[in-house]
C-alpha cells in the first residue's frame, strides 16, 4: 500500500527517535555498570571518570564524519547499521575483565553517540522549516534513554546470579546482555518502519561540507551545546557517584534520583523545539543560559558551619553561636532538576539554528556542534573527578559549570549587541536611551493617542527588523 509523504515523514520521526533513545541508553551504560567494575577493580575517582568518559569521546569525535555521511548516503542504512554493530562490543563486555578492555568495548560501544548526527540529518531532510524546530525537539527527546539505562541497569544487575545462568551471564554483565539484544530487535523495526529518498542526499564535496565550518557562528553553537548537552551527558555520568559518595545512597537510590534529572530533561526537549519555533531559538537560548547560570551558583557552594562569638548577656546556651549551611538532598535534586530543564530546552534551541542558517549543510554542521557537545559529555566527567580529587569538593563540579554558563551568556550578550547595532544603530540608540518611548509618553499625555499609537506600530516594525536582520 503506498503511503502519503506524510505518513513516512511521521514514521521516520517517530523510529529516529526510538532508535536515538535505545543509542542513548546503551551510549551511558558505564554510568550504572561501571560502579560496579569500580568497586570490583578499585578504581580511582579519576580512573572511574575515564571508564565512564570514553564512550562520549568515540560518540563526539565521530559525529561529524558520520554526519556528513548522511548528507551523502541517507540515514536510513546508517542508522540501520549503527543499532546492529553496537551489539558486537556490548555482547563483548559480558566476558571481559580487564580495565583496559573495558576501556576499549567503550570505545565501540561509543559509535552508539553518533546516532544523533545520523538523526539530526536524516529528521530534518524530512521536515520543512517552520516545523523542524519541533521536530527536531522530539527526536532529541531520545536523551531519555538515559534515564532508561538508571531505572532499568540496577534491576538488571540482581535478575541473574553473579555466577550466570545457562548462557545467561551474571551480575552486572547481564546488563550488556539484554542491551545487545535490544540493539539487534532494534534495528529490525528501524528498518521496516523507515523510507528510503534519494532526494534527501546531497552531492556536495568534502570541501563544501565543510565551507560553514569556518563561520564563528557555528563555534558560537558549539559553545552553547558543549554547555547544555555535555553537561547534560557529564552529570549523567557523575551524579549516581555524586549521590553516593557526597549523601550515603545505594546505588539503587543514586540511580533513580540521578533519573529525576535525566528524563525530565529529555523529554521537554520537544516542548524545547516548539518554544523555539514559536519564540525564537535567541530568546529561548537567554532563558536557558541564566537559568543555568543561577541554579549552577545555587548549587557550587560547599557546606558551611559558622560560628558567632555571642556576649554572655545575650547568650541562651554558652557563648558561641553556630548555623549550619548546607544543600541536602531534597534541595539538591529540585536545584539540579530544574538545571536539567533549562539544559533539555537549550539542547532544542541550539539545534533550531542550523537548518535555518545552513539548510543545505545540517549534516555537517550538525555534526559539528554535536561533536564540541559531545566532548564537553568526555572532558567534564574527568574534570569533575580530577577538581573533586584536587580541591576535595564535590562542589567544584558546580563551579566549573557556573563559570561555563556565565562565559556563554556573556558572549551571546555582546554578540547580539553588535548585530543589532550593526543593522540598526539608530534603533539600537532608541532601545539603550529610551527616547522614543519618553516622547511617545508625552504625546498621549497630551491627548494624542493616535499619534502614540502609530509612533509604537513604526517604532515595534523597525524592531522587528533589526532583530530579523541581526538575527543569530
Amino acid at each position: 500500500m503506498a503511503r502519503s509523504e506524510t505518513w513516512k515523514r511521521n514514521s521516520v520521526l517517530v523510529m529516529n527517535t526510538f532508535g536515538f533513545t535505545v543509542m542513548f541508553a546503551v551510549w551511558v551504560v558505564f554510568a550504572i555498570v561501571g560502579l560496579a567494575i569500580r568497586k570490583e577493580l578499585g578504581l580511582s575517582d579519576t580512573e572511574f571518570a575515564v571508564l565512564v568518559a570514553l564512550p562520549v569521546l568515540t560518540g563526539s569525535l565521530l559525529r561529524l564524519p558520520v554526519g556528513m555521511a548522511t548528507d551523502w548516503y541517507g540515514g536510513r542504512a546508517l542508522f540501520t547499521a549503527l543499532l546492529a554493530f553496537t551489539a558486537v562490543p556490548l555482547l563483548l563486555l559480558t566476558v571481559a575483565d580487564r580495565y583496559w578492555q573495558y576501556l576499549v568495548l567503550g570505545l565501540f560501544i561509543g559509535l552508539s553517540g553518533t546516532s544523533f548526527a545520523v538523526g539530526i540529518a536524516y529528521t530534518s531532510a524530512w521536515f520543512p522549516q517552520r516545523l523542524q524546530g519541533t521536530a527536531l525537539g522530539i527526536f532529541g527527546a531520545g536523551n531519555t534513554g538515559a534515564s532508561l539505562t538508571k531505572l532499568l541497569a540496577p534491576g538488571l544487575m540482581t535478575v541473574v546470579p553473579a555466577g550466570g545462568m545457562a548462557f545467561l551471564p551474571g551480575g552486572w554483565r547481564f546488563v550488556p546482555f539484554v542491551y545487545a539484544i535490544a540493539a539487534l530487535v532494534s534495528a529490525a523495526v528501524y528498518w521496516t518502519f523507515t523510507y528510503t529518498d534519494g532526494a534527501h542526499r546531497k552531492k556536495a564535496s568534502l570541501g563544501e561540507m565543510l565551507v560553514p565550518l569556518k563561520q564563528v557562528r557555528v563555534w558560537r553553537f558549539s559553545l552553547y551545546y558543549f554547555l547544555v548537552f555535555g553537561g547534560y551527558v557529564a552529570l549523567s555520568l557523575w551524579l549516581p557517584k555524586y549521590y553516593m559518595d557526597v549523601y550515603g545512597f545505594e546505588l539503587k537510590t543514586a540511580a533513580l534520583l540521578t533519573a529525576i534529572f535525566v528524563f525530565p530533561s529529555g523529554i521537554i526537549r520537544a516542548p524545547g523545539g516548539w518554544l523555539s519555533d514559536r519564540f525564537g531559538a535567541r530568546t529561548v537560548m537567554y532563558w536557558v543560559l541564566g537559568t543555568c547560570v543561577v541554579t549552577s551558583v545555587l548549587l557550587m557552594f560547599p557546606d558551611v558551619q559558622l560560628a558567632f562569638n555571642v556576649p554572655a548577656k545575650y547568650a541562651a546556651a554558652g557563648s558561641t553561636l553556630h548555623l549550619s549551611l548546607r544543600v541536602g538532598p531534597a534541595l539538591f535534586t529540585a536545584l539540579v532538576f530544574v538545571l536539567g530543564l533549562a539544559m533539555g530546552i537549550g539542547k532544542a534551541a541550539v539545534y533550531k539554528h542550523i537548518p535555518h542558517y545552513f539548510p543545505d549543510r545540517v549534516g555537517a554542521v550538525g555534526g559539528l556542534v554535536g561533536v564540541i557537545g559531545g566532548l564537553g559529555g568526555f572532558v567534564m566527567p574527568i574534570l569533575f573527578g580530577a577538581l573533586a580529587q584536587w580541591t576535595r569538593l564535590p562542589t567544584t563540579t558546580f563551579m566549573f559549570l557556573f563559570g561555563l554558563s556565565l562565559v556563554s551568556l556573556a558572549w551571546m550578550v555582546i554578540v547580539v549587541h553588535q548585530l543589532t547595532r550593526a543593522a540598526a544603530p539608530r534603533i539600537a540608540e532608541e532601545l539603550e536611551s529610551g527616547e522614543r518611548l519618553a516622547v511617545a509618553g508625552a504625546e498621549m499625555a497630551a491627548g494624542g493617542e493616535l499619534l502614540f499609537a502609530e509612533h509604537l506600530r513604526r517604532w515595534q516594525e523597525r524592531r522587528r527588523a533589526a532583530v530579523a536582520a541581526g538575527s543569530e
